[in-house]
């Protein structure tokens, strides 16, 4: 049985570990990583976790929002050993209920090839309007 929770904040260590068991932890840059880490942590609007009986973090939905118009996914992930059990779904679903509900709240988020299929069938589509800056100090690595 899987709980979900509108968690407060997460533990770097907590989160740092779930990076290691699932595809989030290829997506942020080498450069002052846990600086980074513990400022996302601290600073997101909406975080909603998924967690084992035994309180294992096997799931996250991280949003910024301004709770009137729009959410912005900035994270979404499950545990690699959980995939294909509605976790991510349902996490995306309480994200945005939390910031309004999808009656008044547009969804949006930038996603890797990957996980495009995943969002589609949750409704969302692709669009080539999306405009993006990326930060110069980018180097790419993965959390192990």
């Amino acid at each position: 049985m899987v709980a979900f929770v509108d968690t407060d904040r997460l533990e770097f260590e907590e989160y740092v570990d779930f990076l290691k068991r699932c595809d989030l932890g290829s997506q942020y840059p080498k450069q002052n990583f846990e600086n980074r880490i513990r400022t996302l942590l601290k600073n997101i609007d909406i975080c909603i976790t998924a967690r084992t009986q035994e309180g294992l973090l096997i799931g996250i939905c991280f949003g910024i929002t301004d709770f009137a118009y729009f959410l912005f996914l900035t994270d979404l992930g499950v545990d690699r050993d959980y995939v294909g059990q509605g976790i991510g779904t349902k996490l995306l679903l309480l994200a945005h209920q939390k910031a309004g509900g999808e009656e008044d709240i547009t969804l949006t988020t930038i996603s890797s090839e990957n996980a495009i299929g995943f969002y589609e069938t949750c409704g969302m589509r692709s669009k080539k309007e999306l405009v993006v800056k990326y930060c110069k100090k980018w180097e790419e690595f993965v959390v192990t």
